[in-house]
């Protein structure tokens, strides 16, 4: 083998290394979002069916849509554990949470202006629950495009 022939194949190795460390660690960042957004669904799903009344009567949601919100959030939460879980989650499930959190963001401010009727505390939390889901989605959808970009060709 001549020098120039061990060279090439010596760079082709390392660049073809970095590439699977850019990528692991892309993976990582997607997995750790995954695994914070289902942490913080299923809390909040929790919380939402162990308090009901009382979260229901400070943020003057009904009690029983407290409960229905918390059963959503649990499941939700449970299924993006387990895709968190995965040491490659699928890039179409991803983006389905990514969405199902862009959706969840959208109904819960139109929910908050057509169909609720929010105490203040109520007119602060929905908001703010709503820009923490954003949050996620954006986080979320970037770490995915980072994957994709990180993946040796």
């Amino acid at each position: 083998m001549s020098a120039n022939t061990f060279t090439a194949a010596r760079a082709t190795t390392t660049a073809a290394t970095a590439g699977t460390a850019a990528d692991r660690k892309a993976r990582r960042n997607l997995r750790r979002l995954l695994a914070l957004d289902a942490l913080v669904s299923g809390g909040n799903g929790l919380a939402y069916l162990a308090l009901s009344g009382p979260l229901g009567d400070l943020l003057g949601v009904g009690a029983s849509t407290l409960v229905e919100l918390g059963a959503v959030l649990v499941v939700f939460g449970l299924a993006v554990g387990l895709l968190a879980a995965r040491p490659r989650p699928a890039r179409s499930a991803v983006q389905a949470v990514i969405d199902i959190n862009l959706v969840w963001t959208v109904l819960s401010l139109v929910a908050m202006e057509l169909w609720l009727e929010p105490s203040t505390a109520g007119l602060v939390w929905i908001p703010l629950q709503a820009g923490t889901v954003a949050v996620f989605a954006v986080l979320q959808f970037a770490a995915l495009r980072r994957t994709a970009a990180a993946r040796p060709s």
